[in-house]
């Protein structure tokens, strides 16, 4: 998966379409994301120990991961990414627009 927790990204398809902001799970299994505070959904739950009033809550959903663009650290557009293999054999993700290497 060429995105990971704690990336910057972009919503580039649904409902928050053009915000950005911060991956803070990455599910690799089911290609998703969950984004901090984007894709919110209100959910009831019952009565538990973790919640005792029970109610409506908010949630954070999971985008798929074709929803979302990598944002560039360098250039500040959302980009596609590539893997470059140096010569020690260290792999490293790079912008496709401007081959700066994204933050590891």
């Amino acid at each position: 998966m060429k995105i990971l927790k704690n990336d910057k990204v972009y919503i580039i398809s649904g409902k928050d379409k053009g915000k950005t902001g911060e991956v803070s799970r990455a599910l690799p299994k089911s290609g998703q994301v969950i984004v901090a505070g984007l894709n919110i959904v209100k959910k009831a739950v019952k009565p538990s120990k973790k919640n005792p009033a029970g109610g409506i809550i908010e949630v954070a959903k999971p985008l798929p991961i074709s929803n979302v663009a990598l944002v560039c650290a360098k250039c500040g557009k959302p980009t596609r990414v590539a893997y470059l293999i140096a010569k020690d054999g260290k792999k490293s993700r790079v912008c496709k627009k401007c081959q700066a290497v994204v933050k590891e």
